[in-house]
């Protein structure tokens, strides 16, 4: 600081990238009191903290003011409204946080304002000025919220504004019309929504970037015309409909069109002019187009990236239509209903030399593109399609060893070419072809490795954990494979997912696997014959999300070290062999979303009342057939939070259980996978919607009444509780589970009437309360009528449609009629005898229509309180 002070005259001072480490009030005060006269202050990258100090007030004179990219870590100073002489003010990447002081937008100097990359900086716009001098607004990625004015269309001599990253909602202004010098314009990733506003009055505009928000309506020519400066335009991930406009493409220095993901149909039309254009960038993926492709695009002399993939677009090309571009980078035609016509050795493909990507799974292959010798392709996805036969050798020289992303799956594939060496791929998918014979070779430095659903019938080599040192993901399953799992295949630490399910492996579960827990997210052994106990060896800092061990030969107990896997959402253990009481020591894992315990040996009562812990998130537990008995515990099934849902919820869980891993700086995911039975068949839910929830209890050994709180698991869709010996009437509380769909009561002991409340469940498909002991009439006029007899089937006391067995008369009563029949229940035990010999009195009672409906009633109440007495039921 000896420097500073003895520039006493210094008007402009320069130090940017300059290591000054000092503090808020070092360097505050040291410029404050030494540089009175200072009108520039440039300390970007300087290693400078905060807070800025108060004392810079001193410097009157100070008109541009640079502290970018140092560590102030402080609230936004609202003193810098006093700078009277202000006219660029850049605070990007600070850590500022606090709210930014609406005043600062209308000092009348101000010209230039750059505070973005302060993500915890909240604020939002005032009323502009009719005379602000503002030329550059960069607010992007901050807390900056709510509506754009309409008074930003007073921003008249505006060039830049970038409002990206931001929370900004409602329609843009009209009035943006007005900013006739803008240059660059980004408000890409807010909310924004209705139409977008016309910029043809900005005939400087060279940069529109609009993407991730919800604009909606047509991009119509008019909105257009005019921007001869436009150079780059980006409206992907909105709500855009209609055509795409033709004179979009004519626009001469126009490199970069990218606007998918957006709802824009029709055809394409011919572009006019397209060999003069300098467009390097067409982006019209994931939309509605259709019709065929115009061979114009083929025109883009310039053109280094195509994406028409996941549309509707129709017709053929051939290969050599597309080698015209020479400049061509990444090609995906993907996903739609096209045919791209590919000979086995077409010379012209080596002068397609420049390709990168290409992108052409979907496409009604019948054979490999002849790809040979393109020494620069990198991703190749060729998936989708109908290539029979052997994976050539050439494939894996593909790219002179540069190729990294390979997917050949959904093919037909049976073998692989020999000889073959293993490149260095990052991702090797080739699941759901017909391989056959041994695992190949694997890539030593593949992240993502996937030969699911194919013939592979070997043993899992010994030595295969040496390939798999960067693997995070590795899937056989759907296979044939026998033998062990073998123990190198521990060596593979940064393993995400390991799916071997749906084999013949066996033999015991190494300790290994268990402790690979810590990196492991998702072990999935379901449906092999893997026997022995589960190996107790999960770590204290156990990583797994998804564990399921189901189908198997299993023994033991549920491990004790289980309860370390913190992160735990699904367990399936069903179908094994396991001998254990309820495994209460899990309450203790608040993630547990899915819990399968189903065709067992679990015993005892269910219920931990010493346990502390809760199922906050539980939407599925399948416990049946086990051989677990008592009474089910109301208070404690009202736990699980996440089946008690109201309707402000089902939108926000409108998403699948799923694993999330990365993989080449992409996220992708796991899709979990549960077998439940559904309206009395097993159905396997390959995506579980975290919206689904269900309980089923069936084929145990439950006694005592139904819990009522059951009422309270408002988002319930299966309830299962048959095959018990439940007692009691069915809870009228049950009429509160508005969303169940399939309710299974049959086969218990369950008495008195079927609840009128049961007609609320409109959404119910299925009903099955046959074989217990309900009686009375099923309630007419409602949806309960709509199942079949064998809903009700083995309930002698039950009568009315659908049964074919009517109900009496007394059924059918008003309630005037019944309260001058109204008989006292004393009068049965007081007077059997005269009843019952009171012959004379009965044959009159038959001939009068009251009277016979009354000696029903009385007779039907007498035979229910008499016949229990002589052992009867």
């Amino acid at each position: 600081m000896m420097l500073v002070q003895n520039l006493i005259q210094l008007q402009e001072l320069y130090l940017d990238g300059v290591n000054i480490s000092a503090a808020g009030n070092e360097w505050g005060q040291a410029l404050s009191s030494s540089l009175t006269s200072l009108r520039v202050l440039s300390l970007s990258n300087c290693y400078v903290s905060g807070p800025i100090d108060h004392s810079l007030l001193k410097l009157h004179s100070l008109s541009v003011i640079r502290l970018d990219n140092n560590n102030l870590s402080a609230r936004f100073p609202e003193y810098f409204t006093k700078f009277s002489n202000l006219t660029s003010l850049h605070l990007s990447s600070c850590g500022l946080h606090g709210t930014f002081p609406k005043e600062i937008f209308k000092v009348p100097t101000l010209r230039n304002l750059d505070i973005s990359f302060n993500k915890l900086l909240e604020g939002s716009f005032p009323e502009f000025p009719p005379e602000s001098a503002l030329q550059s607004l960069v607010i992007a990625s901050t807390n900056f919220s709510g509506h754009l004015p309409a008074s930003i269309g007073n921003l008249k001599q505006l060039s830049r504004l970038d409002l990206s990253y931001c929370h900004f909602h409602g329609k843009l202004p009209t009035s943006m019309s007005n900013l006739t010098e803008l240059v660059y314009l980004d408000l890409s990733v807010n909310n924004f929504t209705g139409p977008i506003p016309s910029f043809s009055m900005s005939r400087n505009l060279s940069k529109i970037q609009l993407s991730q928000n919800g604009f909606t309506g047509a991009i119509s020519s008019s909105r257009w015309e005019g921007l001869l400066n436009l150079v780059d335009i980006d409206l992907r991930n909105n709500s855009l409909s209609g055509s795409i406009i033709p004179s979009l493409f004519s626009l001469p220095l126009l490199q970069k069109i990218q606007l998918s993901n957006n709802q824009f149909d029709g055809p394409v039309l011919v572009f006019p002019n397209a060999s003069s254009t300098v467009l390097d960038t067409l982006d019209l993926s994931s939309n509605n187009l259709q019709g065929p492709i115009p061979l114009s695009i083929f025109k883009f002399k310039n053109l280094s990236i195509l994406s028409l993939s996941s549309n509707n677009f129709n017709g053929t090309i051939p290969l050599d239509s597309i080698l015209s571009l020479a400049n061509l980078i990444s090609l995906d035609l993907s996903y739609n209903n096209l045919s791209v016509n590919a000979s086995v050795n077409d010379p012209t493909l080596s002068s397609f030399s420049n390709i990168s990507t290409l992108k052409l799974a979907s496409c009604k292959l019948r054979i490999f593109p002849y790809l040979k010798n393109q020494s620069k392709l990198v991703y190749l996805d060729l998936s989708q399609n109908q290539i029979h036969g052997e994976i050539p050798n050439w494939i894996w020289a593909v790219g002179n060893g540069s190729l990294s992303y390979l997917n050949l799956s959904y093919n037909h594939l049976e073998s692989m070419q020999e000889p073959y060496f293993v490149p260095n791929l990052f991702v090797l998918d080739l699941h759901f072809n017909h391989l056959r014979g041994k695992i190949p070779v694997l890539p030593p430095s593949a992240s993502y490795i996937d030969l699911s659903s194919n013939k592979l019938t070997s043993s899992i080599p010994t030595d295969i954990g040496r390939n798999l040192w960067f693997t995070t993901f590795f899937s056989l399953s759907n296979n044939s494979l026998t033998g062990i799992i073998p123990e190198s295949l521990c060596n593979a630490s940064y393993l995400q997912v390991l799916d071997l399910a749906r084999n013949n492996l066996s033999g015991r579960i190494p300790a290994c696997v268990s402790q690979m827990s810590q990196t492991l997210g998702v072990l999935n052994l379901r449906k092999n014959n893997f026997n022995g106990t589960i190996p107790d060896a999960f770590p204290v800092n156990c990583a797994l999300e998804t564990l399921d061990l189901s189908e198997n030969l299993i023994e033991g107990k549920v491990p004790e070290k289980l309860v370390n896997c913190k992160k735990l959402e699904v367990l399936n253990l069903g179908n094994n062999k396991i001998i254990d009481n309820y495994p209460c020591q899990l309450k203790k894992i608040s993630t547990v979303r899915v819990l399968v315990l189903r065709s067992n040996k679990f015993h005892g009562p269910i219920g931990c009342p010493h346990i502390n812990g809760t199922w906050k998130n539980l939407q599925i537990v399948d416990l049946a057939h086990n051989n677990f008995s008592g009474e089910l515990p109301g208070k404690y099934l009202t736990n699980w939070q996440g089946m008690i849902a109201g309707e402000d919820d089902v939108q926000s869980k409108l998403k699948h259980l799923t694993f999330q891993f990365f993989q080449l700086s992409t996220s992708r995911y796991y899709q979990n996978a549960v077998t439940v039975t559904m309206k009395g068949l097993d159905v396997e839910l390959v995506k579980i919607l975290t919206l689904f929830t269900s309980i089923d209890f069936s084929n145990n050994h439950f006694q005592g009444p139904i819990p009522k709180e059951l009422g309270q698991l408002q988002s319930l869709f299966l309830l299962n509780l048959s095959q018990n010996a439940l007692t009691g009437e069915i809870p009228t509380s049950l009429g509160n589970l508005r969303q169940l769909e399939s309710l299974d009561f049959s086969s218990n002991n369950l008495i008195g009437n079927i609840p009128i409340e049961l007609a609320n469940l409109t959404f119910l498909s299925y009903l099955n309360l046959s074989n217990n002991q309900l009686v009375g009439p099923i309630p007419m006029g409602t949806q309960i009528q709509s199942f079949s007899g064998d809903s009700f089937g083995g309930n002698k006391g039950l009568c009315g449609p659908p049964l074919t067995r009517k109900c009496s008369n007394s059924s059918k009563l008003g309630d005037a009629e019944e309260e001058e029949v109204e008989f006292d229940w004393m009068f049965i035990y007081a007077g059997i005898g005269f009843v019952v010999g009171a012959g004379d009195m009965i044959a009159l009672l038959m001939f009068w229509e009251k009277g016979s409906i009354w000696l029903d009633i009385m007779t039907d109440k007498i035979l229910i309180v008499v016949l229990p007495m002589l052992g009867f039921i």
